[in-house]
């Protein structure tokens, strides 16, 4: 079972996530942490939940989601995880982050790619990834379903989605950006992430949480096509 830890990092108040199991086994995703004292909150956190990363994914490299990228792979020893149509993002994001006045230390190491519906273990659990282009051309989410439990508690039963910047609560991702495509963006959530079944938890990369149930029924941009 998989625990879902949310930090809401910089100016662009950015969703990274932190998920672990009984283990102390944990994934960071989408590491958005700008100032030093919110590095600290992370890894305080960490630390006091004794817990052991193991595991660095990014949905994709938007500035914001890559914030923290280089800082969390030097601490913990690990190597990020990102598609392959990511690269060049993930290259331009310092730039970005001077014309934002917003200036980070870009991530120059080594990469895993991520492809669609690969399976990605943690401890026992596993994330599978869903190709998800349009809000970036390399976009990614995480999906879990999780295992019988003989929980009492209705959530730990409820499959879940780690999904960044294409979903959020009546609203969906921006497409005014370099390598975004608004009909991509559209089908990746029509042909995919609704798809997923309605109790689907989507844990964004903005704001609040939500379901995919939810947003069938309620935002505004995809009543058109459910």
């Amino acid at each position: 079972m998989l625990t879902i830890k949310r930090f809401t990092f910089s100016p662009i108040q950015e969703n990274t996530y932190l998920l672990y199991n009984e283990s102390g086994d944990a994934c960071i995703i989408d590491p958005g942490c700008y100032h030093p004292y919110e590095r600290q909150k992370l890894a305080d956190y960490i630390k006091q939940q004794k817990l052991v990363p193991g595991l660095l994914l990014n949905t994709h490299c938007h500035l914001d989601h890559v914030f923290g990228l280089s800082w969390v792979a030097e601490k913990y020893k690990l190597t990020p995880h990102i598609h392959f149509s990511e690269k060049s993002m993930l290259e331009l994001a310092p730039m970005n982050g001077k014309m934002w006045n917003l200036p980070f230390e870009g991530y120059n190491g080594p990469l895993n790619w991520l492809k669609d519906d690969q399976e990605i273990k943690l401890g026992n659990d596993m994330l599978r990834v869903i190709f998800t282009p349009g809000h970036s051309p390399g976009h990614v989410c995480f999906y879990h379903v999780p295992a019988e439990t003989t929980s009492v508690n209705k959530q730990d039963q409820v499959p879940f989605l780690i999904g960044g910047d294409v979903l959020f609560k009546e609203s969906i991702g921006r497409t005014d950006l370099p390598g975004a495509n608004h009909q991509a963006l559209i089908e990746s959530i029509s042909q995919k992430l609704f798809k997923l079944p309605g109790e689907t938890i989507v844990y964004p990369g903005h704001g609040d949480i939500t379901t995919i149930l939810y947003e069938k029924k309620h935002n505004p941009f995809l009543q058109i096509v459910t």
